[in-house]
């Protein structure tokens, strides 16, 4: 992928890649937060701001694999996708139950989720042979 030529908007994507990369690593230690998803974002980001912090995103031993698979189209594994499923019915749930209280914008949320599962469903699963042909991102 080409980095952006214009060097502002190179900064304020390298800064938001790193905003991104540091909701996963959060995501990491906390349940109910994202990771897949802010990993795939910082790498595009990083992708269009920075060679170096690209090569390293993909290369990283807990982060790269997923990357990896993104551009690959490898797709996700049904781990991952059972749990972004479940975080985005707790969370749009919790949302809608304490927080929203308009009917029509509780509809708006729930539709919003709708397209977001079906979106994560309709990706490719990654298969157990797929994952353990793989190289080992780590050791290489």
């Amino acid at each position: 992928m080409a980095v952006v030529k214009n060097r502002v908007l190179r900064l304020v994507l390298f800064v938001l890649g790193w905003l991104f990369l540091g909701i996963a690593f959060v995501g990491v230690v906390l349940p109910g937060i994202p990771t897949t998803g802010p990993v795939l974002l910082a790498g595009f980001l990083f992708s269009k701001s920075s060679e170096r912090f690209d090569e390293w995103l993909v290369n990283n031993r807990y982060f790269g694999p997923i990357v990896q698979d993104w551009r690959a189209r490898r797709g996700f594994t049904r781990r991952a996708k059972t749990i972004a499923i479940v975080a985005i019915a707790i969370s749009f749930g919790v949302t809608t139950t304490f927080f929203i209280h308009a009917m029509w914008a509780r509809a708006s949320l729930w539709l919003l989720a709708a397209v977001i599962a079906s979106y994560i469903l309709t990706r490719p699963t990654k298969s157990l042979e797929a994952r353990l042909a793989q190289p080992d991102v780590a050791n290489a």
